[in-house]
């Protein structure tokens, strides 16, 4: 019989944290699923940490990569989706700690609620290991395309490990992989734009480490590859809201005033191309565009001279 959840994990050089995290999986209060552990072609010693794990718990399954599938996170949960026999899919990522009664909790919301997903939320920690703790599940809101622009915006964090979705919210869609950074955010905001709803819960499910070698803190340190992606996601998402005719002026000038940030890539003009706009229109935004970047400048120079009088 086929289980009721796939969790799909990608996975690469992390023999050092993997073991807890799957540790934390099999803690689950929820029995029936798999564990698809993708590798992303690592050379570490996962294989072997994991082995003891993968010999007692036939639920999990230790996967390579095909190289029809490309590099990367998108590429290793795309071929887990493909491979994926569960009727609800979830991602966790092979460094974090998943509290023990997620799976259960995901499932009773989506089926009292009749909804395609439930969002939870995270807590960050570094070396100790958090404290977990168990509540009533309080519902905070119900989510759908109408929110788009808190979602755009990450007013609402949709981070691809603290959500659970219906399978078939998959069908038809399946991570970019081109992208190497913000991929869960172009796809999850293309998944909310075809129609699907969810619940946000305010009890804490997932728990995920901070370290220097993620995505997220190669980002933060202005890795190119990272910052690349972060850009080709902008312009795919923008691209996605103009098709379904969600594109607001909000949401325009929240994208232009995320390019002041990617002047490298020549952002602001790319987004330009976007949107029909009339002549009037690209003008305007031209104009804040530029005055947003002099603000910044005199904003910077004047916390330069306050910190200077400060000392």
């Amino acid at each position: 019989m086929n289980p009721i959840v796939t969790i799909i994990m990608a996975t690469y050089n992390r023999g050092h944290f993997i073991v807890e995290t799957l540790q934390s999986i099999q803690a689950q209060t929820f029995y029936d699923w798999e564990c698809l552990i993708v590798d992303d072609g690592g050379t570490d010693n996962t294989p072997e940490v994991i082995a003891p794990i993968l010999e007692n718990d036939n639920r999990f399954q230790f996967l390579k990569r095909p190289f029809n599938y490309k590099k990367g996170l998108s590429g290793c949960r795309n071929f887990g989706l493909d491979l994926a026999k569960g009727e609800y899919i979830i991602f966790f990522d092979d460094d974090d700690m998943v509290h023990p009664a997620n799976l259960k909790t995901c499932l009773e919301v989506i089926e009292a609620n009749t909804v395609d997903f439930c969002h939870y939320q995270k807590l960050s920690y570094e070396v100790q290991q958090p404290i977990i703790e168990t509540k009533l599940i309080t519902i905070q809101q119900y989510l759908s395309k109408i929110d788009i622009e808190k979602i755009i915006t990450q007013e609402i964090g949709l981070a691809s490990c603290t959500v659970m979705w219906k399978k078939q919210c998959f069908e038809n869609c399946r991570f970019n992989e081109k992208l190497m950074y913000a991929e869960e955010w172009e796809c999850y905001s293309r998944l909310i734009t075809e129609g699907f709803k969810g619940v946000i819960i305010e009890n804490i499910l997932y728990y995920n480490r901070k370290h220097p070698n993620s995505n997220t803190g190669e980002f933060y340190r202005n890795n190119s590859i990272r910052r690349a992606s972060k850009k080709e996601a902008i312009l795919l998402v923008m691209q996605n809201l103009r098709k379904k005719k969600l594109l607001s002026n909000y949401l325009i000038r929240y994208f232009v005033q995320i390019s002041v940030g990617f002047k490298e890539y020549h952002l602001f003009s790319q987004l330009m191309q976007i949107p029909k706009l009339s002549i009037f229109e690209k003008v305007t935004w031209q104009l804040f565009y530029f005055t947003l970047t002099f603000r910044l400048f005199l904003f910077g120079k004047w916390k330069k001279i306050k910190k200077r009088k400060q000392v």
